[in-house]
């Protein structure tokens, strides 16, 4: 169903149009973005280094930034990113020798922004 326009409002017509577009798409991809984010967060919590369990349950997801038409998540240990790196990267023991690296967060991300794209196309229709 078309409707009909005269030429002196195609303008107003395309621009109400793209609004529109822009809108729905805007809506897609911010919830593209949330579950890449509980991705990532549920990825690293699945595979963290378990000694108590306490810093496999202190990730989370925060939202830091939303406007109308952007989205700000980050993936964060809540009490526990002091270790983050260390156990991602390895570190050198007090005695000498070094930990070995435990590498959970770069795969979750990998993982994450492997579904974020995925989610995008086919939001947008690709």
């Amino acid at each position: 169903m078309s409707d009909r326009v005269s030429i002196d409002e195609m303008t107003s017509a395309i621009m109400e149009g793209l609004t529109e577009y822009a809108d729905l798409t805007t809506d897609e991809l911010k919830k593209s973005v949330k579950k890449a984010g509980k991705t990532v967060k549920y990825e690293i919590s699945k595979t963290a280094p378990k000694d108590t369990g306490k810093y496999q349950k202190s990730w989370a997801v925060k939202t830091v930034k939303e406007t109308s038409n952007s989205l700000d998540v980050v993936v964060h240990s809540r009490n526990r990113y002091q270790i983050a790196h260390l156990l991602e990267h390895g570190h050198a023991k007090r005695g000498g020798g070094r930990v070995a690296a435990r590498p959970h967060i770069a795969p979750a991300e990998e993982k994450g922004i492997e579904e974020l794209e995925k989610e995008v196309e086919k939001a947008l229709g690709g």
